[in-house]
């Protein structure tokens, strides 16, 4: 399959994230059931919506740093986005949004918006490097199962060996997951794509040390900072946890492009599943 062939039965995720204005700071958009873990719209998709929205508000491409405060499940069907701008700047727009279903709010979010394309000459220290994988097809391809969430029929997602011990019913005993991703039905990685690329992956806690149920576990908060637009192909992901307790567990990811360039960086805060 060569990059950006169009993968028959493979939903787009750039069409299914799209918004339709209806008043002014007011938009609209269906949340498709082919994004969904067990029955729930997955949270980085609901976000995509949402920032899509809050970018047409505030007429800047990119969400820079975006939070957003989940309040309820999201199901298959319409949801409104209201969107409220709080600041226009030189380079930024500041907005905060309320993505509804029903009249019953879904979620709450405040993001910086501007322009990743603009030329950045300022100081560049990068002390990190995209995680050491093995190469895609040397790795555990994660969906198209009988059982998996329909999300997994719509991204390419394979994991590390190393931390895919869960899938057979082990654990690594290290709260970390590392893989690749990729969107085989669209022609290129847009930027709200890494919205749902930093909540696609198993939790952490999968492979956290026996004793904890393997089970989904639903975000409290999403924080996500967009630092360049991505290339076009395979994304490398790295998930890592280091606190757990009272009930929460924290998960810090990072984001890197196939040219080595770190794109985004996250922050969960989650329930644990009792």
């Amino acid at each position: 399959m060569s990059e950006g062939q169009e993968v028959a039965g493979v939903r787009s995720f750039a069409a299914d994230t799209l918004v339709e204005q209806v008043a002014a700071g007011r938009y609209q958009a269906p949340l498709s059931p082919q994004w969904d873990i067990a029955g729930n719209a997955n949270g980085g998709f609901m976000l995509a919506i949402a920032a899509r929205a809050m970018a047409q508000e505030a007429g800047r491409p990119d969400p820079v740093t975006i939070t957003a405060h989940y309040l309820a499940p999201g199901r298959p069907g319409p949801t409104e986005v209201e969107v409220r701008v709080a600041k226009r700047g030189k380079r930024f727009v500041v907005a905060s949004a309320t993505m509804s279903a029903v009249a019953k709010p879904l979620l709450q979010l405040l993001g910086t918006f501007g322009d990743l394309t603009a030329p950045d000459h300022g100081p560049r220290i990068i002390d990190a490097a995209p995680p050491e994988l093995p190469p895609p097809e040397a790795c555990l391809r994660y969906g198209g199962q009988p059982g998996m969430p329909a999300m997994y029929d719509n991204v390419d997602l394979r994991l590390h060996p190393e931390d895919a011990w869960f899938a057979g019913g082990g654990r690594s005993g290290r709260m970390r997951v590392r893989g690749w991703l990729r969107f085989p039905g669209d022609a290129h990685t847009d930027v709200m794509s890494l919205l749902l690329a930093v909540d696609a992956f198993p939790p952490t806690v999968f492979n956290a040390p026996t004793g904890l149920t393997i089970a989904w576990v639903p975000t409290i908060e999403l924080t996500v900072h967009l630092r360049a637009r991505p290339a076009p192909g395979w994304l490398r992901a790295i998930f890592t946890s280091r606190f757990l307790s009272g009930g929460f567990v924290e998960e810090d990811g990072e984001i890197w492009d196939r040219t080595g360039t770190l794109v985004a960086q996250s922050r969960q805060l989650a329930l644990l599943p009792l």
